[in-house]
């Protein structure tokens, strides 16, 4: 049957630097591949699944699984000794789902032949298929992360290894590896962004002009696919030539040395770290040499590989936003000319900000000290005034610097999204056991041990196994699960003293950090005055929650028990929409409770008020079976233990913010244990 016609990728509207891209990594595939950002609705899959059919065709050697060429065969092909025969094919897109398994990327036993043969084969999985072709991996942000490890590691050295179930294979696995994703539904770790050697941002144009002409393409090509296909086919072969004749030229375009300094300059500059930067701007720069039909790297060609290789490259946080300014740019590229013309003899140049570097390691979260007097707990602060008027706002208090967080997790065992928080049964992961009515995937040790003692009663005698149903064995796994960790956080008066906000800001930015870093979907709510407010939805863009609380503003009443009737209404709502993934809520506050003034209760009266519903409220979570984790945020000489009782109430542990670092945990530990060393 023969395969439905593709949107022509010359019939693409805009998208000017995506379609630079996808075409410098099909002349040079050894430049590591495209991710495409982007908003939703911006044709990025489109654009993409239109390359393969520029690309030139194969040959391929007959009847091997591994996509060998005929020319240069793969020497350690699991399919070979190979013959002679060979056939040519066009190159393959390989689309990777986000739910595919570790077995389903790189192969694993061929169970069938296994079982029925006894004997030991490979079943290739979709790094063979996507050799010398396109490996598309859609949402790639999504995508577990064992599994973008695997996927960069083969793109990065152009072979898969297999070390699984008694199968030990290598093969080739060259390929041009194209990510797109959501930036609303997370971020990419670092690492990770790394990987990808140039990255594309899309948003869909603001002109009339353009949205309508993207419109009527688009209906024309559903209204009749191969007319229009057939409409842009001689464009669509003229591309083809012109990618081929640059794949020819590639390997003969000469890298000057004065342009080789140029580069090294400019990924000095951006203060990048390791070299692979600097081999994929080279790598680009040649590439796009070639595309133009140059025998050697010119200035153009290094610029426009800058304005590709380097964006993502400066993502050192996980909140920074990726890319760079264009005065950035120019500043850096007017820095490295200086480079390219001297020789290159002097010092690499500072970078566009300065080239300072932020103070390292972790730092005390929690302001210490007596409070002064906007610290005390009077009616200023706290919001209880007897006239009732509104009380001021403070501004946003700078967050303290960040540190290591403490791993928070989750009692118990869940069946949650893949994460790296709290423990899981999973798909993928440590077998722990196996089991005859659940589980994911065959456990074959326990299958072929509960099957060989019948072999003869079942009147086995060639060399394959006689199996039966009540045989079989699944493989009981555990992994690690991503949470939905809700933040409350008391923005009150009580809190406003701007050194206490400023370590609770810190604090919970390092946990924001954590969560990101674990797969985490995150939200926050605030209250202060006379409410809660959610602050931030549940979500899994953790660098939005930080925004927020960079913007947060402190002042007025506490409204504790609205906080956490706030947050107990969240927690259901997501349940509904996720019932897997399993909540875990951060309160931070000092534990202090108040009631509006209206209510007519006297001062000691509405004290214990506010009190009483504040428990109500943490009994309801607690009921709900919802973890949960205090912190008390509380300083000063004198301590009231308020956070206590109300973690007491929810039914979860109560910490310090300086327990919140897993540096100062960890140097608790060994002062203990050196201390008892020195004792025995």
């Amino acid at each position: 049957m023969a395969a439905a016609p593709r949107f022509p990728f010359t019939a693409v509207v805009g998208h000017d630097d995506l379609r630079l891209a996808l075409l410098l990594n099909a002349v040079h595939p050894r430049i590591g591949g495209v991710l495409v950002r982007g908003e939703k609705g911006t044709a990025k899959s489109t654009v993409v699944r239109a390359l393969a059919s520029l690309l030139p065709p194969l040959d391929v050697i007959d009847d091997c699984r591994f996509g060998c060429a005929p020319q240069a065969p793969d020497p350690q092909c699991p399919d070979g000794p190979h013959g002679c025969a060979a056939t040519q094919r066009p190159a393959q897109l390989v689309e990777l789902p986000v739910g595919a398994t570790e077995d389903r990327l790189i192969g694993s036993l061929d169970l069938e032949r296994a079982l029925t043969e006894g004997v030991r084969a490979f079943q290739p999985g979709l790094l063979a298929a996507a050799h010398r072709g396109v490996l598309y991996v859609d949402e790639v942000n999504l995508l577990h992360d064992h599994l973008v490890d695997l996927l960069l590691d083969a793109a990065a050295m152009g072979r898969a290894h297999v070390e699984r179930e008694g199968v030990s294979v290598s093969h080739a696995a060259s390929f041009l590896l194209v990510g797109t994703m959501n930036p609303e539904e997370g971020e990419l770790r670092p690492q990770l962004l790394d990987r990808f050697g140039l990255t594309v941002h899309v948003v869909a144009s603001r002109e009339v002009v353009t949205r309508t002409e993207v419109v009527r393409r688009r209906l024309a090509f559903e209204a009749d696919p191969a007319g229009f296909a057939a409409q842009w086919a001689a464009a669509d072969a003229e591309l083809a030539a012109r990618i081929a004749a640059a794949r020819s030229r590639v390997d003969s375009v000469a890298l000057p040395d004065a342009e080789l300094r140029r580069i090294s300059a400019l990924c000095a500059s951006f203060d990048v770290d390791g070299m692979r930067a600097d081999l994929v701007l080279a790598r680009t720069a040649v590439a796009h040499a070639a595309w133009r039909g140059a025998d050697a790297v010119a200035e153009s060609d290094v610029e426009a590989a800058a304005r590709l290789a380097l964006p993502h490259r400066r993502r050192r946080d996980p909140f920074d936003e990726p890319g760079m300014a264009e005065d950035q740019l120019q500043q850096a590229l007017a820095e490295a000319a200086e480079h390219a013309d001297d020789g290159g003899d002097d010092e690499p140049p500072e970078g566009p900000d300065g080239g300072g570097q932020p103070p390292e390691g972790p730092t005390e979260p929690d302001g210490g000290g007596s409070e002064g007097p906007e610290n005390s707990e009077g009616p200023e602060n706290s919001g209880e005034h007897g006239n009732g008027r509104a009380p001021a706002d403070h501004p946003p208090a700078a967050p303290a610097p960040a540190f290591r967080a403490r791993l928070l997790e989750v009692p118990g065992l869940g069946d949650g999204a893949p994460g790296r928080r709290s423990r899981s049964r999973a798909r993928s992961g440590r077998t722990t056991r196996s089991s005859t009515v659940d589980g994911h995937g065959l456990h074959l040790p326990a299958t072929l041990a509960a099957a060989a003692p019948h072999q003869v009663a079942r009147g086995r005698s060639g060399p394959g196994l006689v199996l039966r149903g009540d045989d079989l064995r699944r493989a009981i796994r555990e992994g690690r699960e991503g949470n939905l960790v809700l933040f409350a956080v008391d923005a009150s008066g009580s809190m406003a003293a701007r050194e206490r906000m400023s370590a609770v800001s810190g604090a919970v930015l390092s946990l924001l950090r954590d969560a990101y870093q674990r797969r985490d979907k995150v939200g926050v709510v605030t209250f202060r005055g006379d409410s809660a407010e959610l602050a931030l939805p549940p979500t899994s863009s953790v660098d939005i929650a930080a925004a927020r609380m960079r913007q947060l503003r402190t002042g007025g009443r506490t409204p504790l028990a609205d906080g956490l009737l706030r947050v107990h209404r969240v927690v259901q709502t997501e349940r509904m929409r996720d019932p897997h993934r399993r909540p875990l809520v951060v309160v931070l506050t000092d534990g202090k409770a108040t009631v509006p003034v209206e209510s007519g209760l006297t001062g000691r009266l509405r004290a214990q008020r506010a009190v009483d519903d504040a428990l109500r409220s943490a009994g309801l979570l607690a009921a709900a079976d919802v973890a949960s984790v205090v912190v008390d945020c509380e300083s000063g000489p004198v301590r009231l233990g308020l956070a206590g009782r109300l973690a007491a109430a929810l039914g979860g542990a109560c910490l310090r913010l300086t327990e919140l670092s897993a540096d100062n945990v960890a140097g608790v530990v060994r002062a203990v244990r050196d201390e008892n060393r020195h004792a025995a």
